[in-house]
């Protein structure tokens, strides 16, 4: 094979290359968790979250792939099994387990947010430590749509919800100051 000449060393484009399979492995955990909830949710907020989740994986199924091909652009080789997804992923399964819709909102953004928070690491450390720009602003791109589906899933159970026995709960509920 040709060697590739980008202006990134080998051992840099190595260190971005696993930053990214990192990124992959995530990515695809909350894929499959988000299309488990996807068709197991039931309750009044089935439908919601039903057509919610759906938006969710197929902008989860294009990052995996836009991720996977920015490592073969690299020069690498993304991970492609189950056992390397679990090897190298942050987010953990939630096997054997069926929360109710509440729960399973809660945990979807505790995933988000380990993602962003991942993300933010490696966009330095893409920048700083590898010296590649490129790469931060692709993974830049990538954290703005987590953001965005945390945002999304945080406002479904930051709002009055309906709990498990059926009552109605406004406890903790935030309410936007008077701006006069």
């Amino acid at each position: 094979m040709r060697p590739l000449n980008i202006g990134l060393t080998e051992e840099q484009r190595q260190g971005v290359t696993d930053l990214l399979n990192k990124d992959l492995s995530d990515a695809y955990l909350l894929l499959i968790k988000t299309k488990k909830y996807h068709w197991d949710v039931v309750g009044p907020q089935f439908r919601s979250l039903h057509q919610l989740w759906e938006e969710h994986y197929t902008a989860l199924t294009e990052s995996i792939d836009a991720i996977a091909e920015r490592v073969r652009a690299l020069g690498g080789y993304p991970v492609g099994t189950a056992e390397g997804f679990l090897k190298y992923a942050s987010i953990k399964e939630d096997p054997g387990s069926l929360p109710n819709a509440f729960h399973m909102v809660e945990n979807l953004v505790s995933d988000h947010e380990q993602v962003i928070r991942n993300l933010r690491e490696h966009i330095d450390q893409c920048g700083d430590d590898f010296h590649d720009q490129g790469t931060a602003d692709f993974l830049t791109g990538l954290m703005e749509q987590h953001e965005q589906m945390a945002w999304m899933l945080r406002s479904f159970i930051e709002g009055e919800s309906i709990q498990p026995d059926g009552r109605l709960s406004a406890e903790g509920l935030k309410v936007p100051v008077n701006m006069k």
